[in-house]
C-alpha cells in the first residue's frame, strides 16, 4: 500500500508540474477524451477525489444516475472554477492522498496515469510512465471486467486475448500468444481504450491488436 500511495503521489505531482507549464490557450485544447478539453480532464482529476458524499449524490441526481453523465457534468462544473483553482486542488490531492469515493486505491492511480496522458498527448508532450506506476495500472486495466471495462473503452480482455504484451525498457508482460511490444505510454493508452498511432506497437501480434482497436 505504501508503494501504491507513493506512485499515486508521484503521478499527481508530475501532472501538476506539467500543467504549470501549460499556456492559457492550451487549457482549451481538445484532450484524448472525446468532447473534453484539457481543462475538463484536469478538473475531473482534481474534483473526483474531493467530492463529498452529499456532493456526489447531488451530482448523480442531476445526471439522472447515469455514471458517464455524472462524471462529465461534475467535471465541467468544476472546470468553470478555472486553472488556478484546479491546480490548487490537484496539489491538495497529491499531498493528502484522497481518492474518489467507492474505488480501490489502484483505480486512483489509473486515473492519475491515464488522464495525464489524455492531457499531455494533444499538447505534444510525451512522457514514459514510470515502472512503479505502470505495473499496477497496466495490471488493473488488463484484468478489468464488465462493467468497470466501460471506463477503459470497452472489453479490454477481448482486445488483448491470445496476445502477449511486453513493455519496452523493463520486465513486464501480460498474457500468452503472439508478442506485442510497446512503450509504457503506448501500452497504457491501448489498455485504457485511447487512440495510438500506427507503429507504436510492434511485434508478431501487433497487426492483430491494431485490427481490434
Amino acid at each position: 500500500m505504501t508503494d501504491l500511495a507513493g506512485a499515486i503521489r508521484g503521478e499527481r505531482r508530475a501532472l501538476v508540474d506539467f500543467l504549470e507549464t501549460v499556456g492559457p490557450d492550451e487549457w482549451a485544447t481538445p484532450s484524448l477524451c472525446d468532447g473534453w478539453t484539457v481543462q475538463d480532464v484536469a478538473a475531473h482529476v482534481a474534483s473526483a477525489p474531493a467530492l463529498t458524499m452529499s456532493e456526489t449524490l447531488l451530482d448523480m441526481a442531476r445526471a439522472g444516475f447515469r455514471p458517464n453523465a455524472f462524471t462529465a457534468g461534475s467535471a465541467r462544473r468544476w472546470a468553470r472554477r478555472g486553472p488556478a483553482a484546479i491546480l490548487d486542488q490537484l496539489r491538495t490531492n497529491a499531498e493528502n492522498g484522497a481518492k474518489p469515493l467507492g474505488v480501490p486505491p489502484v483505480a486512483a492511480l489509473v486515473d492519475a496515469v491515464v488522464h495525464q496522458l489524455d492531457i499531455r498527448r494533444p499538447l505534444g508532450s510525451s512522457r514514459p510512465v514510470p515502472e512503479p506506476a505502470f505495473v499496477p495500472a497496466a495490471n488493473f486495466c488488463a484484468a478489468t471486467r464488465w462493467p468497470a471495462s466501460i471506463m477503459v473503452g470497452g472489453n479490454v480482455r477481448a482486445r488483448i486475448a491470445g496476445l502477449r504484451l511486453v513493455a519496452e525498457g523493463f520486465d513486464w508482460s501480460w498474457g500468452e500468444g503472439a508478442e506485442v511490444r510497446g512503450s509504457t505510454e503506448a501500452l497504457i493508452l491501448m489498455l485504457s481504450g485511447r487512440p495510438i498511432e500506427p507503429g507504436e506497437l510492434t511485434g508478431p501480434g501487433a497487426e492483430t491488436l491494431y485490427a481490434r482497436l
